[in-house]
């Protein structure tokens, strides 16, 4: 790589997470493995190792990360798009097996007139309560399963979204009951592929009877669902808040602890292109608001927002040689400064995320959620994968654009 930085993603902590989740959670056929966001931003290539260890089915968001996916896994193995997928790219559909989502019945008369060269499978996208996709009438839901004007096209499952973990309020609750009432009609026991539940269902609620797929994703990366905690004041006035609501709505009581703690596998590196003197009263980067109160020694890092950081990434701590040195002034588009000591010189590596961090942590101290820390980081860093502490791929998207 002409740039040292970099995500490094550990795919004996990764492949161990997915087993756990797997064997915690038993009973479903099938456990949908979600890839999208560039797998979360541990690169789509991770994606043969969570299928080596469980996973039987993957989901994506767009029909570009349905192909970049089809590089890594074979082209019979079941891969779900979530998102809705153009009409017009229907050849691509079929020449890389994507399972394509139904989510109104425009959509699907507009499918069923098609002439195919081959089958389509498809899952139907139910709006439960989240009003973003779906499809909301009862009269609908039983048309499409009952529709049998195009045999090729093949309708493999049907889903809904919660908008909630349901831990705090009624409306996942309330989204159960939809389903429930939108499929009253129908028998869901021929429908192969019947899913609702996502990460944080897994861990706070028992499985659903009507149920065979559970969708797995944040979990699968290492973060887990956050319970109350009981210890603290503000924790303690949260869980009095969540017991007033439970009362209230006469909610189900939750699993207070997960079966499993997940494990983290990513982490962020760059390196140190840069160590200089600065002296004390002199300001240090864009602006004139980072002071420095004592002589010190600046190493600069070869990383910034063009790369996934985000400008209120501040108060932050890097690891370079086993010493932790926070951050000076702001993020830059390329590059951040950090105060050092005698110790650090160029070439040596800095950590920004350690799969040894907590991300919910970490990420609440930035203000943001976890998914947003670990999918903002730019798909064009390269990702180096480690297994048994070797490095067995280097991923660099770049290069492919890069003339010799």
């Amino acid at each position: 790589m002409y740039r040292k930085t970099y995500v490094e993603v550990n795919l004996d902590k990764l492949s161990k997470n997915v087993r756990n989740i797997v064997d915690s959670f038993p009973g479903y056929e099938y456990y949908i493995g979600v890839v999208k966001g560039n797998a979360y931003g541990h690169g789509e290539y991770i994606s043969k190792y969570i299928i080596q260890n469980g996973i039987n089915y993957l989901a994506v968001s767009s029909l570009e990360e349905a192909i970049n996916v089809r590089k890594y896994v074979d082209k019979e193995f079941p891969l779900l798009c979530l998102e809705p997928i153009s009409l017009d790219y229907i050849d691509e559909i079929i020449k890389y097996n994507i399972t394509i989502v139904v989510c109104n019945l425009d959509y699907y008369k507009r499918l069923v007139k098609l002439k195919l060269s081959s089958n389509v499978k498809f899952h139907l996208k139910l709006n439960t309560g989240m009003n973003r996709l779906g499809i909301s009438s009862i009269e609908e839901v039983n048309f499409v399963f009952n529709d049998k004007r195009n045999s090729k096209i093949l309708f493999e499952g049907i889903f809904t979204h919660f908008s909630t973990a349901g831990v705090y309020d009624s409306l996942f609750q309330k989204q159960v009951d939809k389903f429930k009432y939108l499929t009253s009609e129908i028998d869901l026991s021929k429908i192969k592929v019947v899913h609702l539940g996502k990460s944080a269902t897994l861990d706070f609620f028992p499985k659903f009877d009507f149920c065979n797929g559970v969708r797995v994703g944040i979990m699968m990366y290492g973060v887990g669902s956050t319970f109350p905690n009981k210890n603290g004041l503000r924790n303690k006035l949260v869980s009095l808040k969540y017991k007033y609501i439970r009362k209230k709505y006469n909610l189900s009581v939750p699993f207070e602890n997960s079966k499993i703690k997940p494990i983290q596998s990513l982490s962020l590196m760059s390196e140190v292109v840069d160590v200089h003197k600065a002296y004390k009263g002199e300001n240090v980067g864009y602006g004139f608001s980072n002071i420095l109160d004592k002589d010190s020694y600046i190493a600069v890092l070869a990383i910034g927002y063009a790369d996934g950081l985000q400008l209120k990434y501040n108060n932050w701590m890097v690891s370079i040689n086993g010493k932790k040195y926070p951050v000076v002034g702001s993020i830059n588009m390329g590059m951040i400064t950090v105060v050092v000591d005698e110790d650090v010189h160029v070439g040596d590596i800095a950590t920004l995320i350690s799969d040894m961090d907590d991300y919910k942590v970490l990420a609440r101290r930035f203000g943001v959620s976890p998914y947003v820390l670990i999918t903002n980081l730019h798909r064009e860093l390269p990702r180096v994968y480690k297994l048994n502490n070797k490095v067995v791929e280097i991923i660099e998207p770049s290069k492919d654009r890069v003339e010799p």
